[in-house]
């Protein structure tokens, strides 16, 4: 089946293409920036268009030879989104209907009953309404919070979560929502395609739990390891001075966090489950809220982050991060990166991280090092005390000082966790990366995942000591490699 992808830059969309493939669909999406899908896994097997849902001549060419358009556009970011999405909702079903699209999939959100919604719900729902009166049969997939990493819902969540030992918040974080995984919301999406021509509705879709926020919050702490949450609901709070309030200590756009806070104010469980008269319930049973959190910290935990997603083998999960996401989802990452050229070869540079720790040190400010591992080995940690095993060669898996060998991509890549007693987790990565024109570059990065509020302080705390131990560790170490001749690996075997 063709199958047409509008959004594919944003959260849903760029999760929903693989799927498709792996569904044996022939994908193409429009993109008004289409430059944004360069490093996706999939950018070479599927094509992309350049195009805007308000511009007419650009989504008649991109629906033209299609069957299926997956309309996954929303414009929270605009002042006057609800006006921006009705009408490209209609000029989008106009041109589906003169094309001869066989069908339209809408992803859009539960609409409580007999309540007078929010402008986010408001808008959904009209869009939806909208597509359905269009000519061309509409599935349109209603869903409250979905729960993965990248998720505007999800990650003010998350945020929250971590940041805030204690919170007032409105009285609306005892309303009920009956959130959904990523994974099962592509399910459905994917199973839409192949509904009856004749089937033009909306269906309620979610997932297996019916919580309050509050319970998700702290639900959430839990799998994060983080402490219990103190939460006092208070009357007195608007979903405006609320989202105000999410500006300030998360990094979730004004934006996107004002209308989002106010849909919170309603309950959105499902009210029907009629889908599965079309598509059976996932074969291995619907994710439930908190397997599904922990997929959506798997990225972090694991720090599994390749430099370039093209260069992965296989596409990632749902729960994995897309360079398409925005900025600010992922959770919080601290990130102290160098970058520098030397003369030095690429054998001789990777020869000098190989060798590094244990007798040979870290390259700087051996003072600082020592007490630093002076501190975690009173703090009941391992100190520098371990040294290295061999020391020329590595192997993953095996403790160097106080850090474990994670990752070893021999010449290019040294990746290891630090085990040291920290508000967190941490990893160094040290790389080679070979110029076209003789020598090499060298890149660094320390990594921080905190761990509640504890982790934000603690980062900066050392953020001042990290300025002076690892802009000389780099400069040191490329010097090194200049003053050293080359090794081969033979040599070192």
């Amino acid at each position: 089946m063709r199958a047409v992808v509008f959004g594919a830059t944003g959260y849903i969309g760029g999760r929903l293409v693989p799927e498709l493939l792996r569904a044996g669909h022939q994908v193409r999406v429009m993109a008004r920036t289409p430059t944004k899908l360069d490093d996706v896994p999939w950018r070479d097997d599927v094509e992309v268009v350049a195009g805007d849902v308000t511009d007419r001549e650009s989504v008649a060419a991109a629906l033209t030879g299609q069957e299926v358009l997956y309309y996954l556009v929303h414009s929270l970011v605009q002042r006057d989104f609800v006006d921006v999405d009705h009408r490209a909702a209609l000029l989008v079903g106009e041109t589906a209907h003169a094309a001869g699209l066989h069908r339209i999939v809408y992803l859009g959100g539960l609409v409580p009953e007999a309540e007078e919604l929010s402008p986010h719900l408001a808008s959904r729902a009209q869009v939806g309404q909208t597509l359905r009166a269009s000519g061309v049969p509409t599935a349109e997939l209603r869903a409250a919070v979905i729960l993965g990493s990248g998720s505007a819902s999800f990650e003010m969540l998350r945020y929250l979560s971590e940041r805030l030992p204690a919170m007032i918040t409105p009285r609306w974080v005892k309303n009920r929502i009956q959130p959904i995984a990523v994974r099962d919301v592509l399910y459905y999406l994917v199973g839409a395609a192949g509904l009856p021509a004749d089937v033009n509705r909306s269906f309620d879709i979610g997932g297996p739990d019916v919580l309050t926020y509050l319970t998700m919050m702290r639900k959430y702490a839990v799998i994060a390891g983080l402490p219990r949450r103190v939460v006092v609901p208070v009357p007195v709070l608007t979903p405006w001075l609320s989202a105000q309030w999410v500006n300030l200590v998360t990094p979730v756009p004004r934006s996107i966090a004002v209308p989002l806070m106010e849909s919170l104010i309603h309950e959105v469980v499902c009210r029907e489950h009629h889908i599965a008269e079309y598509i059976p319930d996932p074969p291995e049973g619907f994710i439930g809220y908190e397997r599904a959190v922990e997929l959506a910290l798997t990225r972090i935990k694991d720090l599994d982050v390749p430099t370039r997603w093209s260069d992965a083998d296989t596409s990632p999960a749902p729960s994995d991060p897309l360079p398409s996401d925005p900025s600010w989802s992922g959770g919080t990452l601290y990130k102290d990166e160098r970058e520098t050229t030397t003369s030095a070869s690429p054998d001789a540079l990777w020869n000098v991280i190989e060798a590094i720790g244990g007798e040979t040190g870290w390259y700087s400010f051996p003072l600082a090092w020592s007490v630093r591992g002076w501190i975690d080995r009173v703090t009941g940690g391992v100190g520098l005390r371990r040294g290295r095993r061999d020391p020329r060669r590595l192997r993953v898996g095996e403790a160097l000082d106080w850090w474990r060998v994670e990752a070893l991509d021999r010449p290019r890549l040294l990746r290891l966790r630090a085990e040291m007693k920290v508000p967190g987790d941490a990893w160094l990565e040290l790389s080679v990366i070979p110029n076209d024109g003789g020598g090499s570059t060298y890149r660094q990065r320390a990594l921080f995942r905190p761990n509640g509020l504890a982790g934000h302080l603690y980062w900066a705390f050392i953020v001042p000591f990290h300025n002076a131990v690892f802009s000389g560790m780099a400069r040191n170490i490329t010097g090194e490699a200049e003053a050293s001749p080359t090794i081969s690996d033979k040599d070192i075997a």
